[in-house]
């Protein structure tokens, strides 16, 4: 559960992995371009990565006051440590960014101002991303998915740098399957959504984690875990594959008893497995979408397990764990 007193004007949401010479860099440019902020906190999710970033984390949270930090028992991905944070956030305003610089602390204000003219979303929007082309064009394909499945309008760019409002983040929090997807999460609760554009930047140092794998990975969770859609392509292909074999059987007794031209042997096999595959297909699809829908119902598994937090240096008690099994 998120605290409920909420004091703080803003809550900075960063999963962490694998950039701990960034961090360092990361608290002292938030200092710096949150300095007409009365109060805010940065939470940095340590989603178990392969270098020291948990120990930067710790000597960071006794340097700032602002600085939080979150310690996961095991690596459940970007989405679920980002859940972990919303669990703990403070702030009126919530910003999600990325932990590589690429995404400039100098840029939340212009969220947070768009923000408070009534939006619960305002994602951030790059004229021109600095990212390798295979990149873009999965984000640009994520995108044209959303548009299909979430039902995302087509203007919107879903990006990792965005600013929700306190309220948004209490819903999404109640969410408990276990495979966020943030962009989901919030498209299934609100569709007050809007964007501002910023400046893409480059990675402050080493090279990105999210590989191809990674990318597929979050295409899957939207395409099975926001929408029963993709069960419905199957159906509707069922159906026309089992139209089309009754057709072609169709012709083929018009043409053996007009004579038209002579019909061999293989056609009723043709027809026959045409047919049984059509209907085995609608089949498949109709069960699919009471699947489905148990599925997106009834799928509650806890998403991430909290081995400890820090704050001031200080270590405290995990308010809530959610273990993905």
């Amino acid at each position: 559960m998120r605290h409920e007193n909420q004091t703080l004007e803003l809550s900075i949401v960063v999963p962490v992995y694998g950039s701990a010479r960034i961090l360092p860099s990361l608290a002292l440019e938030v200092e710096s371009a949150l300095s007409w902020c009365p109060a805010f906190e940065l939470i940095l999710v340590h989603d178990a990565g392969p270098d020291d970033s948990w120990e930067v984390i710790e000597n960071l949270s006794r340097r700032y006051e602002f600085i939080v930090g979150l310690n996961l028992r095991k690596n459940v991905g970007q989405d679920a440590a980002i859940m972990a944070g919303l669990n703990h956030t403070r702030g009126r305003t919530i910003i999600i960014m990325d932990d590589d610089l690429q995404h400039s602390p100098y840029d939340i204000i212009t969220l947070h101002e768009k923000l408070r003219e009534g939006w619960d979303v305002c994602y951030a929007q790059f004229d021109r991303k600095k990212q390798a082309a295979w990149k873009n064009l999965g984000s640009w394909l994520n995108g044209k998915l959303a548009e299909w499945v979430i039902s995302k309008p087509r203007h919107i760019y879903l990006s990792p740098f965005k600013a929700l409002t306190a309220e948004l983040a209490e819903e999404m929090t109640s969410y408990r399957g276990p495979f966020p997807y943030i962009d989901g999460i919030i498209w299934r609760t609100t569709s007050h959504c809007t964007q501002v554009s910023v400046r893409h930047h480059e990675r402050a140092d080493g090279r990105g984690n999210y590989t191809l794998l990674r990318s597929i990975r979050v295409w899957l969770k939207l395409m099975t875990g926001f929408s029963v859609k993709p069960l419905r392509v199957i159906t509707v292909l069922g159906f026309a594959t089992s139209a089309l074999s009754f057709l072609m059987g169709a012709g083929f007794l018009a043409a053996y008893f007009f004579d038209a031209y002579p019909v061999k042997g293989w056609a009723s096999l043709a027809v026959s497995l045409a047919f049984l595959s059509g209907l085995q297909l609608t089949c498949l699809g109709m069960l699919g979408e009471y699947v489905g829908r148990t599925f997106l119902r009834l799928s509650e598994p806890p998403q991430f397990s909290i081995r400890n937090r820090v704050a001031q240096g200080v270590e405290k008690k995990p308010v809530e764990n959610f273990l993905v099994g």
